[in-house]
């Protein structure tokens, strides 16, 4: 790679990652909110509209076999402009396709949708990753996150409103696909990455399609040891475990509304909650928690955020269940839930490398998709069996054990260094 070096070039100032990665936010909030409500109100049922959800989460858990694409192909900000482009037509056709048009048509345009916000997302951790010196990637990590929670806040909120407001149908998704591509306009305030030019001799170049694909197999080797290398290290193999350990995964977010009666609160506090006031806190907390992990050793830190949300967890579960609350703890929550996120990213960050930066940290992401996900299920069935406050001791009690086991892999680590420095 050809690159102006972080250490010695002017850092971009990390809002620049805020701006870049909105239109993943805004994608993702106006499926789940935006593009969900309409479909209900058409008549869909709720099976029809988990269908269109899940096309959207579906590829988001596979990203990671295509992000080397990205690593070993055109430069960071045309992978850029072409996610951009392509997530605004995707809101376009999403909000242009009547309800009468079926759900597999929706669910293929949010499919592909979705899939464009992944090149959105890579190219900019890759931007991050070779423009953030290390001493402030938790800080790049904070605005990062913040422009993914507050893009969701805008894709779901600002777009529904808008729906709602406005009588021409064609207005939300028009002013979301403007607010995406117009993301794009802060690539002018960030160097480009660009790739190292295969050193091909005359015959090599002269064999043309046989020179090609020697040097995308050369590229793809390259990426895979690096990727190897990572992984296989005690400081990446820790990485990874803490990343993919139940903690910090703030699964009970995704069931407030399903849990809200059991503190009696009404629909207008749920919604507020869950809508601008949840997205204001989140986006504190990213700050906040990206802020405090250039402070801290970043796999310590994303430890305490796992630990204090579980605290919050089994507060709220003892307080009063009342409205007043609800609001106090969920918001709090929320506030834990984005510093949880920034440390993830700065974990991640501090982790991979240059050379496939976009391939090892969709590796971590997928990795700590898992978690959220067995932990919904799990909290789910312990809502569904037992109430509210079993979910929160459940997110808790597992948060818990991930520490332990964290903790205890970390000390027989340093213990086999030590036996072997012996």
């Amino acid at each position: 790679m050809t690159r102006t070096e972080p250490a010695t070039a002017r850092t971009p100032h990390p809002f620049i990652y805020l701006v870049l990665i909105l239109p993943f936010g805004v994608s993702s909030g106006y499926v789940v909110v935006t593009l969900a409500y309409q479909l209900a109100q058409s008549g869909l049922d709720a099976a029809q509209i988990a269908a269109v959800v899940a096309a959207d989460l579906f590829p988001q858990t596979w990203k990671f076999l295509w992000a080397p694409v990205t690593d070993t192909t055109l430069t960071r900000k045309t992978w850029y402009l072409i996610g951009a482009t392509l997530t605004a037509a995707g809101i376009l056709a999403c909000g242009m396709v009547p309800a009468s048009a079926g759900v597999l048509l929706l669910s293929g345009f949010v499919t592909l949708m979705s899939v464009a916000t992944t090149l959105v997302a890579m190219a900019t951790e890759a931007l991050i990753a070779h423009h953030t010196p290390d001493g402030v990637k938790g800080r790049a990590s904070g605005w990062f996150q913040a422009g993914n929670l507050g893009g969701q806040g805008l894709g779901g909120g600002a777009g529904l409103w808008l729906a709602q407001h406005v009588a021409a149908g064609w207005v939300s998704p028009a002013a979301l696909a403007a607010a995406c591509a117009s993301s794009a306009l802060a690539l002018m305030w960030i160097p480009d990455v660009t790739r190292r030019p295969y050193e091909a001799s005359g015959g090599e170049a002269a064999a043309g399609l046989l020179a090609g694909l020697e040097r995308a197999w050369l590229q793809l080797k390259t990426l895979l040891r690096d990727l190897w290398q990572m992984a296989s290290s005690r400081r990446g193999f820790l990485a990874l475990l803490v990343v993919f350990l139940p903690m910090g995964t703030g699964s009970a977010s995704n069931l407030w509304a399903a849990v809200a009666d059991g503190w009696r609160a009404s629909a207008d506090t749920v919604a507020l909650i869950n809508g601008t006031l949840g997205g204001f806190a989140s986006m504190l907390g990213c700050l906040t928690g990206g802020f405090l992990c250039d402070r801290l050793d970043r796999k310590v830190a994303y430890v305490l955020y796992g630990l204090a949300q579980a605290a919050c967890a089994v507060a709220m579960a003892l307080a009063p269940h009342s409205e007043t609350m609800f609001a106090a703890f969920t918001l709090g929550y929320a506030v834990l839930n984005g510093m949880a996120f920034a440390g993830f990213s700065a974990v991640a960050l501090e982790t991979i490398g240059l050379s496939a930066a976009a391939t090892q940290y969709n590796v971590f992401a997928s990795l700590s998709n898992m978690p959220i996900l067995y932990m919904a299920l799990a909290e789910g069935s312990a809502y569904a069996r037992y109430g509210a406050s079993a979910m929160l001791y459940t997110e808790a009690g597992m948060a818990v054990l991930a520490v332990f086991i964290f903790v205890a892999t970390t000390a027989a680590f340093s213990r086999r260094a030590q036996a072997l420095a012996g």
